[in-house]
């Protein structure tokens, strides 16, 4: 019965530490996205852009999945005048992602 129990508790901790990497490499990457739109995008800099980026991530806790992140990305280029497509924002997303994962596994 411990070995159960030991392999219960160690796929439990591997669950957590799992759900804990996906989480800081979502949020990683959605500052990422929120940044690149901020700059090429909107024309933030600095402080702006990083509070921009801010409010990509906590767009993110919305909605499960990308839709509200890729919403608001959307919505803010069309207010300033400018077009992105869907596509591109995901492009960016898949691109974050891979460096935000890296950039997590680093630490």
């Amino acid at each position: 019965m411990t070995t159960f129990d030991d392999r219960e508790r160690n796929e439990e901790a591997r669950f957590r530490h799992d759900q804990e990497i996906y989480f800081k490499v979502r949020n990683r990457r959605n500052k990422l996205l929120g940044l690149k739109i901020a700059n090429d995008y909107l024309g933030l800099h600095g402080d702006e852009a990083a509070s921009y980026a801010k409010d990509v991530v906590m767009a993110d806790f919305e909605r499960p999945g990308d839709d509200d992140v890729v919403q608001k990305v959307r919505t803010d280029v069309a207010a300033a005048g400018k077009s992105i497509s869907d596509h591109m924002i995901e492009k960016y997303l898949e691109q974050f992602e891979a460096s935000a994962r890296a950039s997590v596994k680093a630490e």
